[in-house]
């Protein structure tokens, strides 16, 4: 429970309480039963909310995300050089008061979208490009309040910091880093860089006022209705010549295949023909050393050639007749007698 809460509680009902008596005590006296001891009650209640209002006001209760700024009327600066951090901690009542501010991380939109920025309606980035193009861009700020440095913030921006630093700066800075590339850069290669650039030139910016950039994100980049419609346009075309691209490549991976086969087939004839051709060659000179064997053995066996020719003859043939002039005659072995 946040006790000075609980004291300023405590302090008002007191008031409240004096009050009470005061008007009980007069209301009585009119109809003549004064109430006794009203004026030592009333005193003694006064008393007891003085000091309680005296203490709440000097009670200041500090939360773990905040940082207290503390005006002062005794300091000559009017101010503290040092914030309040989180805790209960105590002024000086009456001739001090403290100033709250949290040190969580916040957002900043900037969108398109009439719902999603912290502005109703289109607050995107419009922004021309380094060819000249005109692009819009919707983006995030994630910044926090440097607790080291909440009291130069009070001084210089007091709550006025996100309409008057974190808006303008953030706004001015995409604009002038978007004019740096071209619109097809931004859309694809160079996206990253654009981000990552912003990021760094918002740091620089924000260290310089008080804040500690935390985070930016690029979350959308569109373009002017004609723009698109030339996008759409051209990536048509390039579809299309990708496409009349793959056909050509196609019609060449299909002649190239026919001509391999054709290639294989002519290879397959001529293979077979050398084939053939050394075949029917072996066949020759297999034939050829056969006819020089049987001459050689004829030379030396000239009656060898008259036994394979009767050795030829059906085995039921028992006469032969032959022409007086025939060249055919066999010696036929004489008959000797036992």
């Amino acid at each position: 429970m946040n006790i000075a809460i609980a004291l300023q509680g405590l302090a008002t009902f007191s008031w409240l309480l004096v009050a009470g008596v005061i008007v009980l005590a007069v209301m009585r006296a009119t109809r003549g039963r004064p109430l006794k001891g009203a004026s030592s009650i009333v005193i003694v209640i006064i008393i007891l909310a003085l000091v309680l209002s005296t203490v709440s006001a000097g009670l200041v209760f500090i939360q773990p995300d905040e940082r207290g700024v503390v005006i002062s009327a005794v300091q000559e600066k009017g101010y503290r050089d040092q914030a309040l951090q989180p805790g209960l901690r105590w002024v000086i009542p009456f001739a001090e008061t403290v100033q709250l501010y949290s040190i969580s991380r916040q957002t900043y939109t900037m969108s398109v979208a009439s719902t999603e920025g912290d502005i109703v309606g289109d607050d995107s980035i419009r922004a021309r490009t380094k060819d000249g193009q005109e692009v819009f861009i919707d983006a995030s700020v994630i910044y926090a309040i440097d607790p080291t440095k909440v009291v130069l913030l009070h001084i210089n921006w007091q709550d006025r910091f996100q309409d008057e630093v974190v808006r303008p700066l953030a706004r001015g800075i995409m604009r002038d880093m978007a004019s740096q590339y071209g619109v097809e850069e931004i859309v694809s290669t160079k996206r990253i860089e654009l981000e990552e650039n912003i990021t760094h030139e918002l740091e620089l910016k924000f260290s310089e006022n008080d804040l500690i950039m935390v985070d930016f994100v690029l979350r959308d980049i569109h373009f002017s209705e004609e723009y698109a419609a030339a996008v759409e346009q051209k990536q048509i075309a390039e579809q299309t010549a990708l496409q009349a691209q793959f056909v050509v490549q196609q019609k060449k991976q299909e002649a190239e295949q026919a001509r391999q086969v054709a290639q294989g087939q002519a290879d397959s004839v001529v293979i077979q023909s050398k084939g053939a051709a050394e075949a029917r060659l072996i066949q020759a000179e297999a034939e050829t050393k056969a006819l020089e064997l049987i001459s050689n053995i004829l030379q030396n066996n000239p009656d060898l050639l008259t036994y394979q020719y009767i050795t030829k003859l059906a085995p039921e043939i028992k006469v032969m007749l032959l022409p007086n002039n025939s060249p055919f005659v066999f010696p036929l072995p004489e008959l000797t007698t036992p």
